[in-house]
């Protein structure tokens, strides 16, 4: 009944609408279902394996704690992408794929970390010090490197998987993800290859609705693999301070317990028998003379 409803929603949003048949790639045929007025249709049945496939691998990736970056450049994809990508914090690139953002990514990141220091220059006020044509240049150049860089700002290390929404248009991307051996992830229309690619979902990558439903439902299987991992977390954190406490408690028994048996022997010898009371001087015991034994 799952599959039977989403395949309804993949049809009403006109995921099956492939391209022109004159367009097509030969290695898409396993995923044609038929031709209509010189159009490919998609087969919706392989569009739901793919996207639950690829949505229990990202789910899984995302319940490691790893990152999955989102990549769309085409323009009724951006807004989509970005949105989806901020609801679950991870990075993103709607804008311009810079050459190397992968394969170089040491160097984007020094980009990243000027932009943020222009940024803090700003907003600190150590900038008033410039003339006004300095600060607005800072400010440019800022809103330049922001635009580009700004969803990618807050990652450290390259991502564990890429998710794309057009291979074909996204082609740079993809080559730098499989030259680095990252998982990759994508909308294949009938006009790509779908092998050049470790998890694609056949579907209509031009359409917003087609675009939103795909990509909605991967991120909300990603919101849920980070749920799980929330969940993990504060299990494991909960059994710790259980463990804490029953240690302490544990650790008072026994200091009580030391404390009880070292008040039974207090006053006792060796032999179990009770300490004789040495008599000190003046306590009635022997004086000794005064001149000692002679």
């Amino acid at each position: 009944m799952e599959n039977t409803s989403l395949q309804q929603q993949l049809l009403e949003a006109g995921v099956h609408f492939g391209h022109l048949k004159k367009k097509w790639n030969p290695k898409m045929l396993p995923y044609i279902f038929a031709e209509k007025k010189g159009i490919h249709i998609i087969d919706l049945n392989k569009t739901v394996e793919g996207l639950q496939e690829s949505a229990a691998a990202l789910k899984s990736i995302a319940r490691s704690g790893k990152k999955i970056m989102f990549v769309a450049t085409k323009k009724q994809a951006k807004e989509i992408v970005s949105d989806c990508a901020r609801r679950v914090n991870m990075p993103y690139v709607t804008e311009r794929w810079l050459g190397g953002m992968l394969t170089n990514f040491n160097t984007v990141r020094k980009s990243v970390k000027k932009m943020q220091s222009i940024e803090k220059m700003l907003n600190d006020g150590s900038a008033e010090s410039l003339t006004k044509k300095e600060r607005l240049t800072l400010t440019r150049d800022k809103e330049k490197m922001e635009k580009v860089l700004g969803g990618i700002a807050q990652i450290s290390r390259i991502p564990a998987a890429v998710l794309m929404v057009d291979i074909g248009h996204e082609h740079i991307a993809l080559a730098e993800s499989r030259k680095l051996g990252i998982s990759t992830f994508g909308m294949v229309d009938t006009n790509c290859d779908p092998n050049k690619i470790d998890f694609a979902i056949p579907a209509n990558d031009d359409a917003t609705k087609s675009i939103a439903i795909i990509i909605n439902y991967l991120t909300a299987a990603i919101a849920e693999g980070l749920q799980e991992r929330q969940a993990s977390k504060d299990e494991e954190e909960h059994n710790e301070t259980e463990e804490t406490a029953e240690a302490k408690a544990a650790r008072f028994e026994s200091r009580a317990d030391g404390g009880e048996e070292r008040g039974k022997r207090g006053g006792r010898g060796a032999s179990g028998q009770p300490k004789r009371r040495v008599a000190g001087p003046g306590q009635g015991g022997r004086r000794p003379a005064a001149g000692g034994a002679r």
